[in-house]
């Protein structure tokens, strides 16, 4: 017989999720996007669509952050988007 805190845990240990700069969390209604991450501190932004300009920033610790986005759904994330940034910032100006 298995005991039940075996289920217990095992329905807790899901995959550890990077948190990154720019991800998109969708929380009902509410999308949050990461706006900056810091090492003990998350700056977010949350808007009612994904495209609208209007919504309220909001800084707050990791852990806080995590709490509001343990039932939320990561959205996918282009790569393309965060490839072009990065080769912009690595070629020189000129």
């Amino acid at each position: 017989m298995v005991a039940p805190t075996n289920i217990r845990n095992s329905s807790r240990m899901k995959k550890p999720i990077k948190l990154r700069q720019a991800q998109v969390w969708k929380q009902g209604e509410e999308y949050i996007r990461i706006v900056q991450l810091e090492r003990l501190a998350v700056e977010y932004k949350a808007a009612a669509t994904l495209t609208s300009k209007k919504g309220t920033h909001h800084k707050v610790s990791k852990k806080e952050f995590c709490r509001l986005i343990k039932q939320a759904e990561l959205l996918e994330t282009t790569k393309t988007t965060s490839t072009s940034n990065q080769a912009s910032a690595a070629s020189p100006a000129r």
